[in-house]
């Protein structure tokens, strides 16, 4: 059993090297069983009932999930609250026009009364998590097939979930853990009301922009700060002027300490999704489909973003957010692919699955149990290629390339209301569309798309095999336009309703059904529907066996070393990590120390480059060793910091806490040298990039002169 236990380490830790207990996304209500010995041990102070209660106020009170894909805290008695200046940065980018460009030079409120509303933003707090596992599994029978386990256990998950929200406010959510083998319900609070308190300029919030990301050495400021506001009983509510600031059950202090080599660090946020436990056919799938897929098509559109971004300040601010959106998993994958090749990633989960097929080769009834496992999920996954490879290229190109396309959802609605002959519900759907096409437009620039539409038209038709082509191609682009594409896509533009604000705003005030249904934005979509439609039901007949491969083999991995704990994958709920602030050694003769200073954002700047351009008052300032009380002892301006936690996207924004629980810094990235980590954790070279608090206050405090938010706080010097 021995060699099975440390082969599993090894799959864990991905690198062949002991599993250290940094690794871990691990679930709140078992860290007093499972982790806060060894937490301890590192130099926590702090009781497991202090991070997270049910009882009583604790740690976890401070977390929330920001919008849909990040995290923040609440850092004061007033709701204030703070995350990444990229994970504010669709927020910034909303509220920023020429005029006020908050993306350029940043924004805060002096008063309350001039903090901005975010119509789309939410927040949402924990309030418990419970194992209902038995009850979930209660329904489901021995030889039941996939489907039928799935229907069971949602009929079970939905009982508990309405169980557990009656007669509240709360959303409550059932959620599955190692692979379907465990089920949490998590209660959640959702506040409706956040605003805009504070940005500082990209220049600072984004510095490095994409040549930086995800690479250390780190100089970037990136947080912003927003309000998390309540009805006047202290309830969400909707956006009001009678609302009030929140009045929360836990906000964390701040400290301004010094941070050393060795020092205990600990996160809690919302990890996205990992992959620990992937075989070597995901690993290959990954490589060969996924990330190839990414890089090439992103790429190519982002070329033309930038192009005119770069050309215009008002198409800048237009598609900022945009880009910034597609370019940051687009480097990611350049990384993850990288870092799987250089790590040999898939020979190592090979390796594992050879040692798994003699061990169960060895034990008849783990072969009764386990047996089909890997052989489901390679059949497979290796069934799905070229249906996930067409699905992707539908994504990206189309949906995801082509944004007039978005705009086939006003046309759909209003063929439905048309049709019904009702002229009152055509008026009202019209009245319910204002708001939705005025901030279409408001970010959307027809010349940028309709580049962009031509250079993903062309690579789809190229890249994709002739089976996986919309009709579209063969009908119109064909036949009407002799294989064309770039005069396809132009009378597309020409002639569509929905090429212009001014356009489809005219054709509201006097809609057509005839006009509708022929419109070439229509058409096209519905042709790129029906394909999308036929390549998702394809991929879909290989859900039930994936499904039931992957949770016999992370059962299996269980199994076969009960004397290890696992964690499990990542899944958009709260997890605890733990480390210390460390060094790394990146490659031979080379050693990354664990902190940046203000004198590297110096170093890198590049007067009127885009990414290295600084303000001249952030040069002034170090010029004067103007840092007031947020210096390190040591006589320079700490910026970023490293250290060993294991964390993912969706920590974006997550708090890094000290011994005492007090918030050190902002967890943003990890490191180029570890892209592997959702996969495999790499043990010597896996880091977190966090920026330093006390850069977060003196940008805030002396830099912007918004002092007034930093005695908001409890800070601990």
């Amino acid at each position: 059993m021995k060699k099975y236990l440390l082969l599993l380490i090894a799959l864990v830790a991905g690198a062949g090297t002991k599993a250290v207990p940094d690794e871990g996304m691990w679930v709140l209500p078992l860290i007093e069983k499972l982790n806060i010995g060894k937490m301890t041990e590192l130099g926590l102070k702090l009781s497991a009932e202090d991070i997270y209660s049910i009882n009583n106020a604790s740690i976890k009170d401070a977390i929330v999930i920001f919008g849909g894909g990040c995290t923040g805290e609440i850092v004061s008695s007033q709701g204030l609250l703070l995350t990444n200046h990229h994970c504010g940065y669709g927020q910034i980018q909303a509220h920023s026009t020429l005029e006020h460009d908050y993306l350029k030079n940043g924004f805060w409120a002096m008063t309350r009364e001039e903090e901005l509303p975010n119509p789309n933003l939410a927040v949402t707090f924990l309030i418990r998590i419970e194992d209902v596992t038995s009850q979930v599994l209660a329904g489901v029978k021995d030889g039941m097939s996939e489907s039928e386990r799935t229907s069971a256990i949602n009929e079970a998950r939905k009982s508990i979930e309405s169980k557990a929200a009656e007669g509240t406010h709360y959303r409550a959510t059932v959620s599955s853990f190692y692979g379907g083998n465990y089920f949490y319900l998590l209660v959640y609070e959702r506040y409706n009301d956040v605003r805009l308190v504070g940005a500082p300029p990209s220049s600072i919030g984004k510095f490095g922009f994409d040549s930086d990301n995800w690479v250390w050495p780190r100089h970037t400021g990136d947080f912003s700060v927003f309000r998390v506001y309540s009805g006047p009983d202290g309830k969400p509510a909707s956006y009001s002027a009678d609302n009030i600031p929140l009045k929360p059950k836990h906000w964390l202090p701040v400290s301004l300490k010094d941070l050393n080599k060795g020092d205990f660090a600990m996160i809690l946020g919302y990890p996205g999704r990992t992959q620990r436990y992937a075989t070597s056919w995901e690993v290959d799938e990954l490589l060969k489909i996924t990330n190839p897929n990414r890089i090439k098509i992103r790429g190519i559109r982002q070329e033309i973003l930038m192009a005119d971004m770069q050309a215009d300040e008002k198409i800048n601010i237009q598609y900022a957010s945009k880009y910034s959106g597609s370019s940051n998993y687009w480097k990611h994958s350049i990384g993850q692919k990288a870092g799987l090749e250089r790590l040999n990633v898939k020979a190592k989960k090979e390796e594992t699955e050879k040692q798994f097929n003699n061990w169960i080769s060895a034990n008849p009834g783990k072969k009764a149990l386990y047996g089909e496992a890997l052989n489901l999920i390679r059949k497979s996954v290796e069934g799905r290629a070229e249906f996930a490879n067409a699905q992707q290229y539908i994504n990206e190109c189309f949906y995801n390339g082509c944004e007039i396309l978005d705009l086939d959802a006003v046309a759909n609605a209003m063929i439905s209301a048309l049709n019904n002959g009702d002229n009152n519900q055509v008026a009202d759907l019209k009245r319910r569309m204002n708001d939705y096409i005025s901030s279409f437009f408001k970010d959307y620039n027809a010349p940028t798309d309709r580049k962009a539409m031509k250079a993903m038209l062309k690579l789809y038709r190229e890249d994709v095999p002739v089976k996986f082509h919309p009709d579209f191609y063969t009908s119109v682009v064909d036949r009407k336009f002799k294989g064309n594409i770039d005069r396809f896509v132009d009378d597309l533009f020409e002639r569509s309703v929905f090429a212009s604000e001014q356009k489809l705003m005219a054709f509201l005030d006097k809609p057509s059904l005839k006009v509708l249904e022929n419109d070439p934005v229509h058409l096209t979509t519905v042709s790129v529907d029906k394909l999308s439609r036929q390549v998702s039901g394809s991929l879909s007949e290989f859900d039930n066996d994936l499904t039931t491969g992957r949770r016999l083999w992370i059962a299996a991995l269980r199994d076969m070393a009960p004397e290890k704990t696992l964690y499990p994958d990542a899944n958009s709920t709260m997890r605890l990590t733990y480390g210390t602030i460390e060094d790394y050694d990146p490659r031979d003769a080379v050693t990354y120390k664990y902190y940046s200073t203000l004198q590297g954002v110096i170093e890198k700047y590049k007067p009127g480059d885009y990414e290295y351009d600084i303000p001249q008052r952030l040069i002034d300032l170090n010029r004067k060793q103007e840092f007031g009380r947020y210096a390190s002892s040591k006589g320079y301006m700490p910026v970023c910091f490293l250290t060993t936690n294991d964390i993912t996207g969706g920590n974006s924004g997550s708090p890094v806490l000290n011994a005492h629980g007090e918030l050190i810094g902002l967890a943003f990235d990890g490191n180029w040298e570890a892209m592997t980590g959702d996969l495999a954790y790499e043990t010597e070279l896996q880091r977190t990039i966090a920026v330093d608090i006390r850069y977060v206050l003196w940008i805030m405090d002396v830099y912007s002169g918004a002092g007034h938010l930093v005695n908001e706080m409890t800070i601990r010097e």
